[in-house]
């Protein structure tokens, strides 16, 4: 299993003009542990592209998966790409097809807000879920049609449940990370407090601080 610590979700509006690739390349010298390359509205090739990119640049320091495309992570496989897996949420193709599809050596993450998402995700055969993404931790403009923010209690309540690894997501700052270690989480996933960041490697090296400290 990847080491789920500090996971970044790339914004490619966020980032800006300094653009993706170099983004990803800071934070991961900063101490990012996963990257999931995420553009809900690039096109496949596109993403493709820019998996392709981030792949070569960081998959052999890091680990690298891609949100929802599972064409997308099949094409960069059979290309040589350091890829190891990709995340869907609820309303993507059904996580049992995507295990299938993938095969067993690919990490598949999937969301999980409710209890009643934790229950759906642990009637699956073993293996089919490698983690899971839980929030939101706070209301976050990345995501304006987020379901109910859970705070930090409500995470250590859901996360208490699970038998997977629990990825906090949504609204994470700085001041929450330590908070959600303590909580159980098996780390903290970050959008714009890394694509946003003036300076991308100097904000992974304070979440890393903050985790580790």
């Amino acid at each position: 299993m990847s080491n789920l610590a500090l996971y970044l979700v790339t914004d490619t509006a966020l980032c800006g003009a300094r653009g993706v690739l170099a983004t990803v390349i800071d934070a991961v010298v900063g101490g990012i542990t996963t990257v999931q390359v995420r553009d809900k509205t690039g096109s496949d090739d596109a993403v493709l592209r820019l998996l392709l990119q981030v792949a070569g640049a960081v998959g052999d320091r890091t680990t690298v998966v891609v949100n929802d495309r599972v064409d997308v992570y099949l094409r960069a496989l059979a290309e040589g790409a350091a890829v190891h897996g990709l995340h869907v949420g609820q309303g993507d193709e059904a996580v049992a097809r995507v295990r299938d599809r993938v095969g067993p050596d690919a990490i598949v993450g999937i969301t999980a807000n409710t209890p009643a998402e934790f229950a759906r995700v642990f009637e699956l055969p073993a293996g089919t879920v490698d983690y899971l993404g839980v929030g939101v931790i706070r209301a976050t403009v990345t995501k304006p049609d987020h379901p109910p923010v859970l705070g930090v209690p409500g995470f250590a309540k859901l996360a208490s449940t699970s038998v997977l690894p629990c990825v906090a997501i949504g609204g994470v700052g700085l001041a929450d990370v330590w908070p959600l270690r303590q909580a159980g989480a098996a780390g903290v996933a970050v959008v714009s407090t890394i694509c946003a960041a003036p300076d991308a490697r100097a904000a992974a090296r304070a979440l890393h601080r903050e985790w580790t400290r």
